[in-house]
């Protein structure tokens, strides 16, 4: 088969289309055909040599895939050859085939077309983990999504509002909080002219947000927290704003909230199996009932893998990156 290689570092064009071994399933596991992969930040630093695979994992980029089942390992059950599915890994998604294990593997949901399935898993895991099953976002709370116009933002200004919340959101243009309002979002900051902490408590009669969910890390450690509601929740899932901040335990402790920090990629198969589960459980039928919807910006063929790279980078994008495979 042919996969995206990484021979050296680099920029986008350190991304090699190259013939590789196929992959063979192990015991609970199945092989994939893929039919698309998406571009994930992630992919962008394990191209740049600062995120390697964990051990023994694919060598190759990509976070999610969707595709069709063409091969069973040993001790598989309840999937069949031929299944329209897509899925979670910790890589291996920019190729012809991957294997996955069974416990990642999620149904092709109803009403979305299988290239389009490959801009679900990574965002749907990352935010019903986070936001859901770490932070308990209830109905009536307010929600604050830094970069409401990724991937990331864009599922959950959707599965916020499905669930009864309040949504705020910052984003870097009038286009891109358009988009949001779009989505749902109720509270759109434009992060280059307003301050978002100031923003959100007018928005708010000063209370401030119940659940923040943060892709910039150390740079806005600080504001996160004057921006949190008392019992409020922070969780950190990106460090694109640095990895060292000051934090006012003061602060903290005087509005009895609390910090959380995650990624996903490196999680264990048995935690990765139980949010997958808990997507296909609570955010599948809200796809299948046209509730929730993926957001795709644009597709490029996965042979020029490094032309969706520059896409992400430029961050011109509202919601996902997929890369078609031959």
């Amino acid at each position: 088969m042919h996969a995206i290689t990484i021979p050296e570092p680099g920029g986008p064009e350190a991304l090699v289309w190259a013939e590789v071994p196929d992959p063979v399933p192990a015991e609970g596991e199945v092989l994939v055909e893929v039919v698309a992969s998406a571009v994930n930040r992630a992919d962008l630093l394990q191209r740049q040599g600062f995120y390697d695979p964990p051990p023994g994992s694919s060598p190759y980029p990509g976070l999610e895939c969707s595709g069709r089942i063409t091969g069973l390992g040993p001790g598989v059950s309840g999937w069949s050859v031929g299944d329209e599915v897509c899925a979670l890994l910790v890589g291996g998604g920019y190729a012809e085939k991957v294997a996955v294990p069974v416990g990642q593997l999620l149904p092709r949901p109803e009403g979305v077309d299988l290239v389009t399935a490959a801009a679900l898993p990574e965002v749907a895991c990352t935010v019903w983990s986070n936001v859901f099953m770490l932070a308990h976002l209830r109905p009536g709370e307010t929600l604050l999504v830094h970069g409401g116009s990724s991937g990331i933002g864009t599922m959950a200004i959707q599965l916020a509002k499905a669930v009864g919340a309040r949504v705020a959101v910052t984003a870097g243009s009038a286009e891109k909080l358009a988009r949001c309002a779009e989505l749902g979002a109720d509270i759109l900051i434009d992060y280059r002219e307003q301050d978002f902490v100031e923003e959100l408590h007018k928005a708010t009669d000063g209370a401030g947000a119940d659940v923040i969910l943060d892709i910039v890390g150390a740079k806005y450690l600080d504001r996160n927290i004057k921006a949190l509601a008392v019992n409020g929740r922070l969780v950190v899932i990106g460090l694109q704003g640095g990895v060292k901040g000051e934090l006012n335990l003061g602060a903290l402790m005087a509005k009895r909230a609390a910090v959380l920090a995650t990624t996903l990629r490196s999680r264990p198969l048995n935690e990765k199996a139980a949010v997958v589960a808990a997507v296909r459980e609570h955010v599948w039928p809200l796809i299948g009932a046209g509730r929730v919807t993926p957001v795709v910006d644009r597709t490029v063929p996965l042979t020029d893998a490094a032309e969706g790279h520059r896409a992400v980078e430029a961050s011109g994008h509202v919601g996902k990156v997929l890369l078609l495979a031959p």
